[in-house]
């Protein structure tokens, strides 16, 4: 946190505490938790994560059902929070940040079914339910002790890559269809809750689970999601990555004219997550006026995904450095 405050501490519009041990293998933690869960056993043998073929899955055991106190039991949100929050108050009075609110990662309730489970079994009922209400017990916890101290981050790579996957024809119902499951978490979520979206294609090792033929399904899916939000929870905020974890961004003018289509109130900030290590200053100054130019409005910068999975800790400095250049400056902002 402080290295962040260090760097940025006038720019910043949530700081959370760096997700740092084990929760930097961000929904893997969750899932290999799971190893203690009575009601569950390995599909597959025991995997390692070294790649997204070779990721742990479990199913349930002959005659169990889910439980979802049993689910809960390997979330580690609300501890993580408890354990951060009180450093959290004391450096945003250090850095005279009174207004700046504490980011709680969430993974998704979809994302953590269908990397649970599987791709195709991960919609079940029996499986998607108690992920729900398991994520829905870790928001309400946290809710209770900060209130709207919090800016929950719901992050779903899941529902874009289901979108980009769909293929064209599929791909608005598809859209319509992941948006009602996710909204459905800040539905069940206290009444003045506030919450952000992170979308992205995944970062497993430093690579995405796939990658976009052009900007169209991140679109769809927040156009979805800005009008399915449920009412009495603000939606602050919808990132959506411009690059696809070591995949720099393209400069494809092609690529980026769906941004035209965008349709978000003006009260959720749109988050550009265009910054890579592989680009120069001046070629992050360049990307940002081109997704700027096809939204039609200023937008928010961030990193295409968390900064903890870079093969060098030098590259999350570097994405550090280069987001003070894009909001400090030299375009205006």
């Amino acid at each position: 946190m402080e290295a962040a405050l260090t760097r940025l501490a006038p720019y910043l519009l949530t700081l959370s505490d760096g997700e740092t041990g084990a929760r930097a293998w961000w929904v893997g933690t969750c899932i290999r938790n799971m190893l203690d869960n009575p009601d569950l056993e390995v599909a597959g043998g025991v995997r390692d994560f070294t790649d997204y073929e070779n990721v742990l899955q479990f199913r349930l055991r002959d005659g169990a059902a889910l439980q979802v106190a049993n689910l809960e039991a390997g979330l580690p949100y609300q501890q993580a929070f408890a354990d951060s929050y009180p450093a959290f108050v004391e450096l945003r009075v250090k850095y005279d940040r009174p207004d700046l609110p504490f980011q709680v990662g969430i993974p998704g309730q979809l994302d953590l079914s269908l990397d649970s489970f599987g791709f195709g079994e991960g919609f079940a009922p029996h499986y998607y339910r108690p992920c729900l209400q398991a994520t829905l017990g870790q928001v309400r916890k946290i809710a209770a002790t900060a209130a709207s101290d919090v800016v929950f981050q719901l992050e779903t790579p899941a529902a874009l890559i289901a979108v980009a996957a769909a293929g064209e024809d599929a791909a608005a119902e598809t859209a319509r269809q992941v948006a009602a499951l996710t909204t459905e978490l800040p539905a069940g979520a206290p009444a003045g809750s506030r919450f952000g979206v992170h979308l992205c294609l995944g970062d497993l090792n430093h690579k995405a689970m796939t990658g976009l033929p052009d900007i169209t399904p991140a679109v769809l899916l927040a156009n979805e999601l800005a009008a399915a939000w449920p009412p009495d929870r603000t939606l602050e905020f919808i990132h959506v990555p411009f690059a696809a974890a070591q995949e720099p961004p393209t400069f494809d003018e092609a690529f980026y004219q769906p941004l035209a289509k965008l349709d978000l109130p003006a009260s959720v900030r749109f988050v550009a997550g265009c910054i890579h290590e592989s680009l120069s200053s001046d070629k992050q100054v360049e990307l940002l006026r081109l997704i700027e130019n096809h939204v039609g409005r200023e937008v928010d910068v961030a990193a295409a995904c968390g900064l903890g999975r870079r093969p060098d800790v030098s590259q999350a400095w570097d994405a550090m450095e280069k987001a003070l250049l894009l909001v400090a400056d030299p375009i205006g902002h």
